[in-house]
Parts: structure tokens; sequence; C-alpha cells
């Protein structure tokens, strides 16, 4: 942390943020550059990838996260990595797309995956790294209609618990923020799909559907959830390790 100012200190260290050109992804490149690291963003639309590396002073990345050797084909030296694509899907299990379940898979949880294997030697070599996963509180609980997104989240729970044990020792933490539901595109995207399936007014969702089980009623911001992004990505942080930290306004409490 700076002297006297209690703020974040990340000069000198690398980050790369997976779907960083909008939402909860673009909040992260923002704080993380703000704390002082040099931010690579990922992001399937490289001219929005471009612009926001252009803002921050970073560089951007166009990658598929649906394609693995896409993946395979990059070379990863960076410091930090946060794991934030992802995409959603509302329907009945007996009528969801099994396509559509698979590629939720392949780019939250396979991806991700991919992405920490090629980031671990060089974190291991350098004594050094923070793995940042944006989960869900759907990585703790379910809700109907959304199996596969579901299914994604708990996966990527267990990812990230089975690298935060093997890079403890190495100096590598790896965690999971689980936020409720963020004023993001991905949310404000899905409100027609609930109304629909659940048979209500989109003016009823907020209300009906996205905020029911939470305590405090609102959606959060993209930035809440980047501060504590840069937080675990401390040398401050450096014992939370393995957790599942949620941010959804006591969703999960009850």
């Amino acid at each position: 942390m700076n002297a006297g100012t209690g703020a974040v200190d990340l000069t000198g260290r690398s980050a790369l943020v997976t779907g960083g050109a909008s939402g909860i992804g673009l909040a992260c490149v923002e704080a993380l550059a703000a704390a002082g690291a040099e931010v690579v963003v990922l992001d399937l639309n490289g001219d929005a990838a471009a612009r926001v590396a252009d803002s921050v002073g970073g560089t951007s990345l166009q990658a598929d996260l649906g394609d693995p050797a896409c993946l395979d084909a990059l070379e990863l030296r960076q410091d930090i990595l946060v794991n934030n694509a992802g995409f959603q899907l509302v329907s009945p299990v007996a009528e969801f797309p099994p396509e559509g379940f698979t590629t939720m898979q392949r780019v939250m949880v396979e991806a991700p995956f991919r992405l920490i294997r090629a980031a671990l030697p060089r974190m291991y070599e350098r004594g050094y790294g923070r793995i940042v996963n944006i989960s869900s509180a759907h990585g703790l609980v379910a809700s109907p209609y959304k199996v596969g997104y579901v299914t994604a989240k708990h996966g990527l729970e267990g990812l990230s618990k089975v690298v935060a044990l093997e890079g403890g020792p190495h100096g590598v933490t790896s965690n999971c923020i689980n936020p409720g539901y963020v004023r993001t595109p991905l949310v404000e995207g899905q409100i027609a799909e609930q109304a629909k399936v659940r048979g209500i007014a989109e003016s009823d969702v907020l209300e009906q559907v996205l905020l029911t089980r939470s305590a405090v009623k609102r959606l959060a911001e993209p930035a809440e959830i980047a501060q504590l992004v840069v937080y675990l990505c401390s040398a401050q942080a450096s014992y939370i390790n393995g957790a599942s930290l949620p941010i959804d306004g006591g969703w999960t409490a009850g």
C-alpha cells in the first residue's frame, strides 16, 4: 500500500483481465490500472478491447475463450489473472440447448483452466501470483432456469480451490468473488428472458426475481466488485487463499 494513503499499490505488476471490455471486467481493468498495474484487456470484441486498453494505457488482446486452440497459443507472463468473461442463458432444463450448455462450460470453466495452466509456471518462478475468478452467488447456490451458468460457476469454484492448494506454497493465491446481481449488460440482457420464462412483466423482474433474496434492495455496481479484486491482488492479501467471497447484499446469508 502507498504510505499514508491506504491505497493498494500494484506498480510493477502486470494483469490480464478476460471480458475486460465491459461490465465487471471493464471496472476491473480501470481499477487495476489506477492502482498502477500494467493491464492486458482480453475480449471477444477486439475493437472494444482496444478502446478500453487505450483509455488506461494498457494493451488489448482479441480472443475467443470458446476456442481451445486460440487459448493454447497465448503466452501468459502476467502476475495477475482475472477470469471474468462469461455469458448467460435462461431456460428450463428440459428446454436448455445442449450446445449452449457445452459452450458455457468451455468459456467459464475450461478457458479459466487453460489460462491458469499457462500462467502458473511464470508465477511460480517469480514466487508471486494472484488469480481472481469472478464467480457468482450462483457458484454457491442455485436458481431455476440457469442450469448452464450455475453448473459452470460451481465448476469454477472447484478449480479455484485446487489452484489455491497447489499454488499457495509458491506464493500464488487463487480466490473467487461471488457477486449477486450487478448493473452490467449481462444482467440487463437477461431481464426479457426472465420475464418470458416466468410469465411476468419485464418491469417486475428486478423486484420479483433479481433482488428477492437480497437484503440490500439494489443492484451492485461493477466498481464495488473491482475494488475487492484489487485488494486480492495486493501483497497485503497474501493469506486470503481458496476463499469464496460474496458481494451479494446478503443473498447467500439466508
